[in-house]
């Protein structure tokens, strides 16, 4: 029967592992960058982006006239839902956890199961600390011709730029080799 506990108390450790590799991937750096093109002039094209970005809560941090390049900064708050439930995970975890160690070592008696009040707060913790950060946007004027058109090459996070295909390639008539929705993550 120990055997039984132990290899439990391994499978316990290893989602314990699992864990921490989501937390970690929650709150991971998804900057990608995209080329786009539009019909409209780039004066039309980047004072759209301008207005668009500083509604959304973006500053504008400068950029080069010389290069062709507008730069935004903005704050990236973490998830409540996603805090919520990597704490309920983590909560749930140390329980397993400290209960498998009861059932491992009973001398312990109940002690193993205050694990849960220290693995739900932290886990949550974990992750509102790393994925609170400040992030840019990036919106390069590539070329543009006489026609009019205007290319752009926009460097932002991932979520950003889904958000820019559904609410601008319309209104600024943005087309793309690739779907923004299906830019590597």
């Amino acid at each position: 029967m120990q055997s039984a506990f132990s290899s439990t108390l391994f499978l316990t450790i290893l989602l314990a592992i699992g864990l921490g590799f989501f937390l970690r991937a929650a709150s991971k750096d998804r900057t990608t960058v995209v080329d786009v093109q539009s019909p409209l002039p780039p004066i039309e094209v980047l004072n759209g982006f301008t207005i668009w970005l500083e509604e959304r809560g973006w500053k504008k941090n400068g950029g080069n006239a010389e290069e062709k390049l507008l730069i935004f900064h903005g704050n990236v708050a973490a998830s409540t839902f996603l805090t919520i439930f990597l704490s309920c995970l983590g909560g749930l975890g140390s329980a397993c956890l400290g209960l498998v160690l009861i059932q491992l070592y009973p001398v312990l008696s109940w002690w193993p199961l205050l694990l849960s009040a220290v693995g739900a707060p932290l886990a949550g913790f974990i992750y509102r600390i790393k994925s609170n950060r400040e992030e840019s946007l990036e919106v390069k004027l590539l070329s543009s011709d006489g026609s009019g058109t205007s290319n752009l090459r926009i460097k932002a996070h991932r979520d950003e730029l889904i958000a820019i295909q559904f609410e601008l390639s319309e209104t600024l008539e943005l087309s793309s080799e690739n779907s923004l929705l299906s830019s590597p993550i």
